[in-house]
């Protein structure tokens, strides 16, 4: 099979960057042929070593504006969307792929698509929705409606449940998310632990905090909270962040100056990527999620697939992805907000990781082979081969 990514999302980094890549590697892996679509300009943050075929119409961005202008260009990126539309209508005409993936998709995709020749496509066309929240179900839910008698047009939402808060379409599917894994490093053919008798308790605990700073990630807040806490076992913490816009910048490094003093906590702000990110994963016993908002309960982790992937146990709050926990013990949670349970969350996470980490080790290599790479991509070869 031939697959076209259509991809319009520049991103420095993350999350986006690696999802492409899942896609491209494992469907090579099953064999058959990859390629990308994308506007003119567009730039890559990393090279997937496959042919990259150029759109008409340039991606348009929303940094640093507001407002009016904002309006203004979102209607520029709508019109531009549909002329990709037809274009890639006019490609699957001409019989250049035999399927196409949207691999980050809103329902204002959806929106576009009903506008275009492109609903008539002769191939199938699979719509990646990284999860809905209860303010975007509805909408999704009448722009899929409209789409129901568009056979090859297929929105497939990244979830745990079998349906849109209680809600099944016909031409909707649901399927699970994907880990993200090692993929420039050598690993170990058995996840490593540092349980190896009473010497590893003597060992710092290397618990990690990663990803893109924001503040409602309330960074400060954990580390006093770390700090305030009673640890039996010596344990160091890593915190990681990259940072996209300027106020986020200033704003860890104050945090940075205040608490690099600490012994045991050790800052980089730089973003990471590939074989460097995938080190620094590597290089932690565990990763530390204590970030708390209501869209994690609908949008799937990354961070929380970075961590399944890499067989890392986690101390996470009870909105992140509730349903993963409910299936294998591979952490500790808190609730959600709650600043005092997370100080005990964690606490009998890092006294009792020496004796816990066989079971997280023995339920991260069952969750990891649940929502493996491989079994994405195979899912996803199956609703394109659907009749």
């Amino acid at each position: 099979m031939r697959l076209a990514i259509f991809e319009n999302i520049m991103t420095p980094g993350g999350h986006e960057v690696d999802f492409d890549r899942i896609i491209v590697e494992e469907f090579q892996k099953l064999g058959h042929e990859v390629c990308f679509f994308v506007p003119q300009g567009f730039r890559f943050s990393m090279d997937y070593h496959v042919p990259v075929h150029e759109l008409r119409g340039e991606v348009v961005s929303y940094s640093g504006v507001s407002g009016l202008h904002r309006l203004a260009r979102t209607v520029k990126r709508e019109l531009h969307r549909l002329r990709w539309y037809r274009q890639l209508y006019a490609a699957a005409r001409r019989g250049e792929m035999d399927a196409i993936i949207i691999p980050t998709s809103t329902y204002r995709y959806l929106r576009a698509i009903a506008r275009s020749p492109l609903r008539h496509s002769p191939v199938p066309i699979i719509f990646i929705l990284h999860g809905i929240n209860p303010g975007e179900a509805p909408k999704f839910l009448r722009e899929a409606a409209k789409l129901e008698n568009c056979p090859n047009i297929r929105p497939v939402v990244l979830t745990f449940g079998d349906s849109i808060f209680g809600e099944k379409r016909p031409n909707i599917r649901n399927i699970y998310p994907p880990t993200f894994v090692p993929r420039d490093i050598a690993i170990p053919a058995v996840p490593e632990t540092r349980v190896i008798g009473d010497a590893a308790s003597q060992r710092p605990l290397v618990i990690g905090f990663f990803g893109q700073y924001r503040r409602e990630k309330k960074l400060e807040d954990f580390l006093q909270v770390y700090l305030q806490g009673h640890y039996t076992r010596p344990v160091k913490l890593l915190v990681q962040g990259a940072t996209m816009h300027p106020e986020d910048a200033e704003d860890f490094e104050r945090i940075i100056k205040q608490y690099s003093g600490h012994e045991g906590i050790e800052f980089l702000h730089k973003g990471l990527i590939g074989a460097e990110w995938q080190r620094a994963i590597m290089s932690v016993d565990a990763l530390l999620m204590p970030y708390s908002a209501p869209r994690y309960r609908y949008h799937w982790g990354g961070m929380l697939f970075t961590a399944i992937g890499f067989h890392k146990p986690v101390v996470a709050s009870d909105d992140m992805n509730p349903e993963v926990f409910e299936t294998f013990r591979i952490g500790e949670l808190f609730k959600s907000g709650d600043m005092n349970d997370l100080k005990k969350s964690l606490e009998h996470f890092i006294n009792t990781y020496d004796e816990m980490a066989p079971r997280y080790t023995e339920e991260l290599t069952k969750a990891a082979e649940e929502y493996s790479p491989e079994a994405f991509a195979k899912r996803l070869v199956k609703i394109i081969g659907e009749e």
